[in-house]
């Protein structure tokens, strides 16, 4: 059958465009396939662009395309666009299709993050390799720079970032990020370039040319020109001594794999401040940037440049990870542990000499984590731990973390034996990866002492927590591993007088993994120094985990964790009594009208007998863990709690939470603040304003509230000097219009409110107020009043005459027994 007729390529572009969108996601995916299959590279060329951003959506996410992290599994479009995408489906063969031509594709450095954009703008090109020979820099009166992409890339680009744009989804439904089609690609994708069993399946389009393999390193001596700066520019690499990768034919089976972590790991990890950016950079680079702004404080003349220039210092990236960001860097996690775990038992504690004959796939197993993504993932775990709201949210941010410094857990079956993961203690072989990681435990461990004192450990999801972190460094051998890194840290500097002329290498320092291979030191002294200096720098101040400070920072919290069972036990008492004080009649107004009693600080009203009791196990069993992991004596234990318990008011009130007196009133302390944020101690809210002026409650009606106000007011301007001189007279009649007209006496100035002492000194005068008849209770009233009154035959004149007068006796009473009781 003879091939279809071809078409200018500007014609398949414009006869796609015409109707696509007025297509289902169906019949959308049948045409592309057809077109993909009957059309030559070239006139596919210029279609790939806009079929990558309607299926992915624009950069700026004004387009959403096919909209992959809202696409979930139970609709109908999943399993279309699932296939369409697949790594052995038709968008990837269109990529391999193009990827033979060496067909190149612009994508604008605006998109990248933060820290990568600013330093690209200011002229320093970062160290990872996917940046090298790619710049592309703007035509004349152009102020964008873009990267020149294969296609591979390009694609690969565009779906990263369509991660950590902005989108506007549909409101009011559910979506489950582990359901999304997009998840699931993801998935997909590391399995299938980053395999735990066998290779990385070849390009089914390679022509004699071979497929497209990783850039050679570029010359140092060749300048970026037209870049807005003078011609020295500081965009010359320090990579130029090293061999390029396109010298070894077999590094050829693994571009993609090496390309896939690197875009990932740069769009989804590379966001936190200019300032650890640059302390992340190699020594040769800090040079550079040195000379170069020496280079420009020398100059007599300005020079213009590029917008965002000059300002790298100072950027602060305002990005904050969304939970679904989080959870897809966890699979990204976990699945790098099983990659890397599944490199061959014989290969692990091989000589470096025998490296040599591995295949490149093994070899990028051996060092994928420490060399593309300790760094990048320690600092954006740091930043989500300081940046991250208060609340249970930030539980995908917890197991991502735990996920990382636990990679016993992601053993293939094959190679992990089945024991009981109750009693399994950790190998010791994990003692490398651990002082390779030092800081990924000890440090966020202290970011999250920080952050679990701050949190209201009532609330079983943040109860789970903590428990979850006691837990893990719970496990046997892993205190010990640790408290073993942190001796080698704290080794003396000679230690490694002999190994100074030796380079502290960055895991990113140089290019392909392939062409930068340094002999493996396995000396632990030097493994923890690297590493906490390479994060740190080399004038970091180290806290160490078992250390007095954050040995007292866990007391704090096992203070705090007593505290929060406590209230939880209390809460569970307490909750069968409020729960029986609730009357039927309160559905009509006649339940207690005083706001003040309704605290519902720890938002409790959700918890059932069965979260408290989840809670207090939680609690209990985090105690057992800490208590195990610091080794806390069980007396020292026990006087905290006793302590603790015999502070609680002997008539189970609420103490006040810690506060200094101030001029206006109590002023909360640091800890007052804890107390109150953990819901263990409060003040007693009163409102203590004019009574006029006071919030329109419930059971008010909002506009006879505001019409009474009104009509109070005009009676009370009219009339006020007539009012001052009832109230200021002597004998009954006196003390009778005080009745009415002034305020009741709110009793015994209480000290239990932040606000006590602004409001003592305020005088009231006499003034008559009608809010009551406003109260839908007293409405309710006067209307069974007269309802009553009916069946009597009294009349509604006669009614009200009565009422009122019963109104007037009432005062006189009240009046004549205050008088007596005064006496």
């Amino acid at each position: 059958m003879a091939g279809p007729p071809l078409q200018q390529p500007s014609f398949v572009l414009a006869s796609l465009k015409a109707d696509f969108m007025n297509k289902t996601l169906l019949q959308q995916c049948q045409e592309l396939v057809k077109v993909i299959d009957e059309y030559p590279a070239k006139e596919l060329h210029l279609i790939f662009p806009w079929l990558v951003e309607t299926v992915l959506g624009s950069l700026d996410g004004v387009l959403l395309g096919w909209n992959l992290r809202y696409l979930q599994a139970r609709t109908n479009e999943y399993l279309t666009a699932v296939d369409f995408l697949d790594p052995s489906g038709p968008m990837m063969k269109l990529v391999y299709k193009l990827q033979a031509e060496e067909y190149k594709y612009e994508f604008p450095v605006n998109h990248l993050p933060g820290p990568v954009k600013a330093s690209i703008q200011e002229g320093v090109l970062p160290d990872c390799p996917l940046f090298h020979n790619k710049l592309q820099f703007p035509l004349p009166g152009l102020m964008s720079l873009t990267l020149s992409l294969n296609p591979f890339e390009y694609y690969m680009f565009h779906f990263a970032a369509s991660l950590t744009s902005l989108r506007c989804y549909p409101v009011g439904q559910h979506v489950s990020t582990s359901d999304s089609a997009y998840f699931l690609l993801v998935d997909s994708y590391l399995k299938y370039f980053l395999p735990t069993e066998g290779s990385v399946p070849p390009s089914p389009f390679s022509d004699v040319r071979g497929a497209v393999s990783p850039p050679a390193p570029r010359s140092p001596t060749v300048p970026f020109a037209g870049y807005g700066i003078h011609n020295t520019s500081l965009l010359k690499r320090h990579i130029s001594h090293q061999p390029s990768v396109n010298a070894d034919p077999a590094a050829q089976e693994i571009w993609r794999s090496e390309t896939l972590l690197q875009v990932f790991v740069e769009m989804w990890l590379h966001h936190y401040s200019l300032e650890m950016y640059q302390k992340m950079q190699s020594p040769q680079v800090k040079l550079e940037v040195l000379q170069y702004r020496l280079g420009i404080s020398s100059m007599h003349y300005s020079t213009p440049v590029l917008p965002g220039y000059g300002n790298l210092h100072t950027y602060q990236e305002p990005f904050s990870p969304t939970e679904e960001h989080v959870l897809v860097v966890r699979l990204l996690v976990k699945h790098l542990h099983a990659f890397s775990s599944s490199l061959k038992p014989e290969l692990i504690s091989s000589s470096p000499s025998a490296h040599s004959h591995t295949s490149p796939l093994e070899e990028f197993k051996r060092v994928v984590i420490p060399r593309f993504v300790q760094q990048k993932l320690y600092v954006f775990l740091q930043h989500c731990f300081g940046h991250w709201p208060l609340d249970a949210s930030f539980r995908a941010v917890l197991e991502t973390w735990l996920s990382y410094i636990q990679p016993w857990r992601y053993i293939p079956e094959k190679h992990n034996p089945q024991v009981d993961n109750q009693n399994r203690s950790v190998p010791d072989k994990w003692a490398s990866f651990l002082q390779e990681n030092l800081l990924m435990y000890t440090r966020l461990f202290q970011g999250f002492l920080n952050r679990a004192v701050r949190t209201d450990l009532v609330n079983a999801k943040n109860a789970l927590m903590v428990f979850r972190v006691a837990k893990v460094f719970a496990q046997p051998n892993l205190s010990e591993m640790i408290q073993k890194g942190e001796q080698l840290f704290l080794e003396p500097e000679h230690v490694l007088h002999h190994r100074q002329h030796r380079l502290f290498m960055t895991p990113s320092h140089g290019g392909s993994f392939l062409s930068s291979r340094q002999p493996i030191n396995t000396d632990g002294v030097f493994k923890v120094k690297n590493h906490v200096y390479s994060l740190e720098g080399q004038d970091c101040q180290y806290k160490q985990m078992f250390g007095p400070e954050v040995r007292n920072n866990v007391l704090k919290l096992v203070r705090m964790i007593a505290q929060a069972k406590q209230t939880a036990r209390s809460i569970s008492e307490h909750s069968a009594e409020a729960a029986a004080s609730q009357s039927f009649l309160s559905w009509f107004g006649f339940g207690s009208s005083d706001l003040n009693t309704s605290y519902t600080g720890n938002e409790l009203d959700d918890m059932g007998l069965e979260t408290i009791r989840k809670t207090d196990e939680y609690l209990e069993r985090a105690l057992e863990y800490l208590c195990q992991v610091f080794r806390l004596p069980a007396g020292q234990l026990s006087q905290l709690m006793v302590s603790f318990v015999s502070t609680q008011d002997d008539a189970g009130t609420r103490q006040l939470p810690d506060c200094i007196p101030g001029e206006n009133g109590p002023v909360l302390t640091d800890l007052g603040r804890l107390q109150i944020i953990n819901g263990l101690r409060r003040f007693d809210i009163e409102y203590q304003g004019d009574p006029e002026l006071q919030p329109i409650r419930s059971y008010e009606i909002a506009v006879l509230v505001r019409l009474l106000f009104r009509l109070s007011c005009f009676i009370n301007q009219r009339f006020a000097g007539e009012m001052d001189a009832l109230c200021s007279r002597r004998g009954f009649v006196g003390r009778l219009s005080r009745h009415y007209l002034t305020q009741p006496s709110a009793g015994p100035i209480s000290r239990r409110s932040p606000a006590t002492l602004r409001g003592a000194g305020r005088q009231t005068h006499p003034r008559l107020s009608l809010r009551f008849l406003a109260s839908i209770r007293t409405l309710l009233t006067v209307f069974l009043l007269y309802l009553l009154a009916s069946f009597f035959s009294i009349g509604p004149l006669s009614c009200t005459f009565w009422t009122l007068l019963a109104c007037f006796l009432y005062g006189v009473c009240m009046t004549f027994f205050a008088k007596q009781k005064s006496h």
